[in-house]
């Protein structure tokens, strides 16, 4: 079940919580924590797509999320996720399908976001997603003693 998270719902704060705690997992080094979210989240252009799983038809625990910005035709996806013991189940495609349906209603021509360049299962994602690599980020991501990675920056058009 996908949902999008204002911050008018009941359990505005627990869900952000969870979604902390998947930041966690999988962006180890980068982490966007709960103060970082809540933040971003009180300015108008940008929204949170939640994934519950579902027990017995009723929505439970967080195991996906897409944080995006929207300004005018063009849309950003900030951050994507999808908890570790739910990952290779179609979720992120899911969120992908309930994202193009939002964006095209709201007349976005196009959708950015960067990768990492040795993300290889999220760069296939994103080719199978239509997007197309448009620039390159030299040396992008730094972390000690490990070799520089490239951010790739890959958009996908809307007709």
């Amino acid at each position: 079940m996908i949902e999008s998270l204002t911050t008018h719902s009941s359990d505005f704060e627990q869900v952000l919580q969870a979604v902390a705690g998947i930041e966690a997992i999988v962006q180890p080094q980068d982490a966007w924590n709960y103060q970082t979210l809540l933040e971003l989240l009180e300015q108008d252009s940008i929204n949170l797509l939640i994934v519950y799983a579902l027990e017995q038809n009723k929505k439970s625990n967080v195991i996906g999320y897409c944080l995006y910005q929207v300004i005018f035709e063009q849309a950003e996806i900030l951050r994507i996720g999808t908890h570790p013991d739910y990952q290779r189940q179609g979720i992120a495609s899911q969120i992908f399908a309930r994202l193009n349906t939002e964006l095209k209603t709201r007349q976005v021509e196009s959708l950015l976001l960067e990768v990492r360049a040795d993300n290889a299962p999220a760069i296939a994602l994103y080719e199978q997603q239509e997007f197309a690599l448009i620039h390159k980020r030299k040396g992008y991501y730094q972390t000690p003693h490990q070799p520089a990675v490239d951010a790739l920056i890959m958009q996908r058009i809307y007709n």
